[in-house]
């Protein structure tokens, strides 16, 4: 993600503060967000839940991401993934939380499976995915549309 340098799409169901690590320092992974919306690499965001308060904390403290971040909050989000520059793709179970991502102590980490990937087909069809649940393909038939803001005037 960080050497990202037309865009970055991120899938999961849960998103919470995670952090990462940044020279010597661990840090918030919205601050990596932040810096590439600062370089003019689009970051698209689809999420299924409002994250907590402490993941709203961090973002507040990166004021670009508030029109910089394009996001969608889908209540049937269930899939993971990762697609950079639509070269690079990771698609799996962890959601992008410090116990899914192993950045939790080593007895505090989910067990977690996935692949990463730059073979074009599979990036294509990761990307296929994320695309199609962005764009609302799958909204007429949500039978969820009442927990959606983003797709709402679809009801």
């Amino acid at each position: 993600i960080a050497n990202a340098g037309k865009f970055v799409w991120i899938g999961t169901a849960d998103i919470k503060d995670l952090y990462i690590h940044k020279a010597k320092r661990m840090v918030p992974f919205l601050e990596l967000l932040s810096e590439l919306i600062a370089e003019n690499v689009t970051i698209r965001l689809i999420h299924a839940k409002e994250p907590g308060k402490a993941f709203r904390d961090d973002f507040d403290r990166y004021p670009n991401l508030a029109n910089g971040l394009e996001q969608i909050l889908c209540p049937r989000t269930h899939f993971k993934c990762v697609v950079v520059d639509g070269v690079f793709a990771y698609s799996g179970s962890a959601n992008l939380t410090g116990a899914g991502m192993g950045a939790k102590s080593e007895h505090r980490r989910n067990f977690e499976s996935g692949i990463v990937t730059t073979e074009k087909g599979l990036v294509a069809h990761i990307m296929q995915q994320f695309d199609e649940v962005w764009m609302g393909k799958w909204c007429g038939a949500c039978q969820r549309k009442v927990y959606c803001a983003e797709f709402n005037d679809l009801i």
